[in-house]
Parts: structure tokens; C-alpha cells; sequence
């Protein structure tokens, strides 16, 4: 086996990517999804004006709706079909896993399998159009009192037309990040937000740098910027690779004359057990209440126009709640992806052991001790990442996209499918070195 391997490593190369026929097609499928989702971004819903649509939302992109526009690649302040992107899929997914964790029913569906699993994906589709279609005559609601200048021709008929057009796009672009994870390359729902992010990050640098030509920063800033960028990827690669290894033990049996185990290999925690998750969970559930603030907020008086204040990019309020969302939902979203109880029972039926503990309970609130310590530096990096950008926000007059929350998304999705990409190619090769195998051996009878 160990041979075997070290030939693998030297075959491998890039030129192996003409061989692999299906992942070929897959990365093609995956280019073709996503280049069909930008152009969903630049349609525009029927009945509005897009040319005074876009100097009416820049007054009002400053706070949470930015970040919304961001996700959805340009498509919000277009109004396009896609504006409200795959939010309400996101939230829908929040409220299915939450509900999992809390109601008994919903729980005993977690365990059926493959079945359970299909019947709470069906509820979160259902729950995903509900909401969408809030969010869309919300929106709607939201362009006539706001926008009017926008609207062409207010009225039920406006609202009824934009809040079907917005629901028919998001569900369209959940089935196409369904079908992306299965056809193609990568997690569909994250390729989908990482698509949005890339399209606006050309857009943010020569925003920067028509800042720099009228003098509003500095070249020294613009510098510390593009420094800044390097580190915080480094940083997130690093992080996003760092995990907690346990040592697994593994006894020798004897069958017959053969003698088998006494293995010693390692159980890895990885220090972001949660991954990308929580961010966009946080995100995806402050655009909820905090996007009717932005739309009243320049017009309300008393509590309205102070929340609209605090809710601003930068501001303490913003931030608190971010923070402490992003928290909530490392360690949530933790502890439905590892059980420790589960993972203990799984060693214990294979044979294997923590060594000093016994195996079953001990082991398992052992792995809890640990996944809990690991996840609080997890949460921490987490926290410190998506809020650098608020605290530049709040000092320097720069564009958002750059660090935080848009970095750690296109960081850890690129790394993902990568790997994927690497696990197909690896794949291949193995494939190739059996048949190779096969043909010495046919040859030699």
C-alpha cells in the first residue's frame, strides 16, 4: 500500500486533469450554473426603473443592505429577479436544524437516515418558499414607499408581479445549488454566495483606489490594505487547516496463526469544526428584521431612526449583535455536524480506545471537554475575522468587502473545492494504477 501511494504522489500532476473525463464535466456544469446565476443578477424585475433604482440605493447602501447586495453579487441594488438571492434557503435551513434540535418528531426524523433526511429537506423548501414570499412583498412594500421614483406603476399589481418574480428566482437558485452539489464540483448554496462576492470584489478595488485619486485616503492606507489582504488570507488558511488530533488505539486480536490491530492512528478535531456556516447564518438572520429598519429608517422618528443609527456598518450596536450571533451559531452548528456520544459509541463498537480512558461515556465527555475548548478559539478567530472589517469601517472610509466575512467565504470555499477537486484526481489515478495492475497481470498468465 505504502508503494502504491509513493508511485501515486509521482504520477500526480495537473496534466491529469485531460484523463478525468467526469470531473471535467463536473467543473464544466458547476462554470455553466454559475455563469447562468450571474446573469440572473443582471435582469431587472418587471416594472422598475434601473437607472434611477441605482442612485436612489446608493443613499441607502450604507448599513446592513450593503452586506445583502454584497451576497447577492449586485443583484439588490439592480433589483434583479435574484435579489434576494438564497437568504431565504439559508434561513429556512436555520429554522428546519433548530426545530431538529427542539421538537421530539423532528429529532426522531434526524435518525431515520437517508428518509429523515429527505422529509426535513422537503420542510425546509416548503419553509423557504413562506419566507421568500414575506421577504418578496416586503421588498415590494419597500420599493414603493422608498423608491417610488423607481416604480414605474405603484400598486397591487406591482407588488403581486415583484413578489412572485422574486420567489420564483430564489427557488430557482436553491434547485441550482442542489444541483451543483450533486452534479458538479463543491457545495452549490456556497459556490452561489461565493460567485456574488468575487463579482463585486473588482468593483471595491477601484472603488479604493477612486478614493485614493480624489484623496479621501491615502496611498500609505490603500498599501495597509493589500498588506492587510495577504495577511487575513494566511491567516484564514492557517486557521481553517489547524485541528486537535486525538490518539485512537486500536488492540491486537489473533485469528488463528494471524495476528491483526494494534493500529494507533489519530481522531482529527478540526478548529472551525462549523466552517463558513455561522457567518452566513448571522448574516443571512439580520437581514431579516434589520432590512425593514433600513428601508424606514430614513424617514421614521424616535426609536425607529435611533435603530436605523445603530444598525449601521461600524456601528456598536451592528456589531454586538453580529458577534454574538456568529457565537451562538460556531457552536451550534458544531455540535449538529460532531456528537461526542455518537463518535464515542462508533470507537467503542470498532475496538478502539483513547488511551487512560474507558471506552463509551469517559471518551465521550472527554471529546465534548475537548470540542468545547477547541470551539471557543474557533468562535473566537471566527468573531475577530467577520468584525475587522466594521472596525475598519468605523475608522477609515473603505469599502467592506476587503477582510472579514468576504474573505473567510471565498478562503474556505475555495479550499474546499479544491480538495474536492484533489479527491476526484486522486481518484482517477488510483483508477488508472489498478488497470495498470490488471494488464501486468494478465500478461504474466
Amino acid at each position: 500500500m505504502a508503494s502504491a501511494t509513493e508511485q501515486l504522489a509521482k504520477q500526480f500532476n495537473w496534466g491529469a486533469f485531460g484523463k478525468a473525463k467526469d470531473l471535467k464535466a463536473r467543473l464544466l456544469f458547476t462554470l455553466g450554473a454559475l455563469i447562468v446565476y450571474r446573469l440572473g443578477t443582471h435582469i431587472p424585475l418587471p416594472g422598475i426603473d434601473p437607472s434611477d433604482l441605482s442612485e436612489l440605493f446608493k443613499q441607502k447602501s450604507t448599513g446592513i443592505l450593503g452586506m445583502f447586495d454584497l451576497f447577492s453579487g449586485g443583484a439588490l441594488q439592480r433589483m434583479a429577479i435574484f435579489a434576494l438571492n438564497i437568504m431565504p434557503y439559508i434561513s429556512a435551513s436555520i429554522i428546519v436544524q433548530l426545530m431538529g434540535s427542539v421538537i421530539p418528531s423532528m429529532e426522531q426524523l434526524k435518525k431515520e437516515g437517508e428518509i429523515g433526511r429527505k422529509k426535513m429537506n422537503q420542510y425546509t423548501r416548503y419553509l423557504t418558499v413562506v419566507l421568500a414570499t414575506v421577504q418578496g412583498y416586503g421588498l415590494a412594500v419597500g420599493l414603493e414607499s422608498q423608491f417610488a421614483g423607481a416604480v414605474i406603476d405603484p400598486g397591487m399589481f406591482f407588488r403581486l408581479t415583484t413578489t412572485v418574480t422574486l420567489v420564483g428566482g430564489t427557488i430557482f437558485l436553491m434547485w441550482l445549488g442542489e444541483q451543483i452539489t450533486a452534479r458538479g464540483i463543491g457545495n452549490g448554496t456556497s459556490l452561489i454566495i461565493f460567485a456574488g462576492i468575487v463579482a463585486r470584489l473588482p468593483e471595491a478595488v477601484a472603488q479604493t483606489f477612486a478614493l485614493g485619486r480624489e484623496g479621501a485616503i491615502s496611498t500609505g492606507l490603500i498599501l495597509f490594505i493589500a498588506v492587510m489582504s495577504v495577511a487575513v488570507i494566511a491567516f484564514i488558511v492557517f486557521m481553517e487547516r489547524a485541528q486537535r488530533r486525538i490518539q485512537v488505539q486500536y488492540p491486537k486480536r489473533q485469528v488463528g496463526q494471524k495476528v491483526f490491530g494494534g493500529e494507533s492512528t489519530h481522531l482529527p478535531l478540526k478548529l472551525n469544526t462549523a466552517g463558513v456556516i455561522p457567518p452566513i447564518f448571522a448574516s443571512s438572520l439580520l437581514l431579516l428584521p434589520l432590512t425593514v429598519i433600513g428601508f424606514t429608517g430614513n424617514s421614521a422618528t424616535g426609536i425607529w431612526a435611533d435603530l436605523a443609527r445603530w444598525t449601521q456598518h461600524g456601528q456598536p450596536v451592528y456589531m454586538l449583535m453580529y458577534g454574538a450571533l456568529i457565537v451562538f451559531f460556531c457552536f451550534f452548528y458544531t455540535a449538529l455536524v460532531f456528537n461526542p456520544t455518537e463518535t464515542a459509541d462508533n470507537l467503542r463498537k470498532a475496538g478502539g480506545f483513547v488511551p487512560g480512558l474507558k471506552p463509551g461515556k469517559n471518551t465521550a465527555d472527554y471529546l465534548d471537554f475537548v470540542l468545547t475548548r477547541i470551539t471557543v478559539i474557533g468562535a473566537a478567530y471566527m468573531t475577530f475575522i467577520c468584525l475587522l472589517p466594521e472596525l475598519l469601517m468605523s475608522k477609515f472610509s473603505i469599502p467592506f468587502y476587503f477582510g472579514g466575512t468576504s474573505l473567510l467565504i471565498c478562503v474556505s470555499v475555495t479550499m474546499d473545492t479544491v480538495a474536492q477537486v484533489h479527491s476526484y484526481l486522486i481518484a482517477h489515478q488510483y483508477e488508472g494504477l489498478l488497470k495498470k495492475s490488471r494488464l501486468k497481470g494478465s500478461r504474466k498468465k
